[in-house]
């Protein structure tokens, strides 16, 4: 009982702090058939505006996929993008809630779940190309990164970047969908093997369709990596209690056998929920962020 109440005053304080804040917050949905105001993204842009137009990173916040942890895997992260010359948008995906999280009520309202998550991916990708010159970012240059379950979305959206998740909503993009770019840090990956995050999956497939093999062997990513996955940036930690850090060896495996430009850091500590923390995980793992931008430099020249 203690846990849940401590997840519903968790809600409560971020329902009380959203609406006192004033934020850059995108709609995406808005006018369109899906019409749910609670996905948004939220504008992280650099203070000073460069000369030639700034890469982009839409960030995912993990949470299980039931809930966002916002600040610290959300506008954490983008402020420390955008202070390092990079535009950020914190994407407040579709989750299934911390109510269907905590009580039996999600074996009879299933809430949000695939393929939710990556249509709402695949429509802040299509808004900050279609946004590209107002907000100084170059075309060729719009990627995506995730923390935990972001890291899962985030790679989903670099291997199924060929379905348009947009078309059977009415919506017609004039854009790629394809991210040019992708970092999974400690990402839940693997929907079928032993070391799954089984409360990802139950959020991701739904009460009942967790227990379909064929829609668990659909999303375990290191299944599915094209031939054509855009460059990732993998992290993660040894000693994750949370996400088995197998998760992320399976995706290294993946991209290696597919000859994917790619890079993998596996820290021994750190554990898990770090995000762009200065104080949280460990000095070594928070090596993470420097290398990041090592690494956007190097692919983007």
């Amino acid at each position: 009982m203690t846990r849940i109440f401590s997840l519903l005053a968790f809600a409560f304080i971020s329902i009380a702090a959203f609406a006192n804040e004033p934020r850059n917050i995108i709609h995406l949905w808005e006018g369109t058939s899906v019409n749910n105001k609670s996905v948004t993204l939220e504008v992280f842009l650099p203070d000073s505006v460069p000369a030639d137009k700034t890469p982009a990173m839409i960030v995912c916040p993990g949470g299980s996929y039931s809930w966002h942890d916002y600040e610290v895997e959300g506008t954490d992260v983008a402020k420390w993008l955008s202070k390092n010359g990079i535009a950020a948008f914190v994407l407040k995906y579709r989750v299934q809630g911390v109510f269907n999280f905590i009580t039996h009520a999600r074996l009879i309202v299933p809430g949000n779940h695939h393929p939710h998550m990556l249509q709402d991916g695949q429509r802040a990708i299509q808004y900050v190309r279609e946004h590209a010159d107002e907000y100084n970012i170059d075309i060729n240059k719009v990627g995506a990164i995730g923390f935990s379950a972001g890291g899962h979305l985030v790679m989903s959206l670099a291997e199924f970047f060929s379905t348009d998740f947009l078309k059977p909503l009415g919506i017609v993009s004039k854009v790629s969908l394809r991210p040019d770019f992708i970092a999974p840090i400690y990402p839940v990956v693997t929907m079928s093997e032993k070391v799954c995050h089984t409360r990802s999956r139950r959020a991701l497939l739904g009460e009942y369709g967790k227990f379909r093999k064929s829609l668990r062997d659909s999303l375990s990513l290191e299944r599915h990596v094209p031939s054509d996955c855009p460059p990732v940036f993998l992290v993660n930690c040894k000693d994750d209690p949370i996400v088995k850090y197998q998760n992320s060896e399976l995706l290294d495996s993946a991209l290696t056998e597919k000859g994917i430009k790619h890079t993998y850091i596996q820290y021994q500590t750190g554990g898990h929920g770090f995000g762009a923390s200065d104080v949280k995980g460990t000095a070594e793992c928070r090596q993470w962020k420097q290398r990041f931008l090592e690494w956007l430099k190097e692919i983007n020249n």
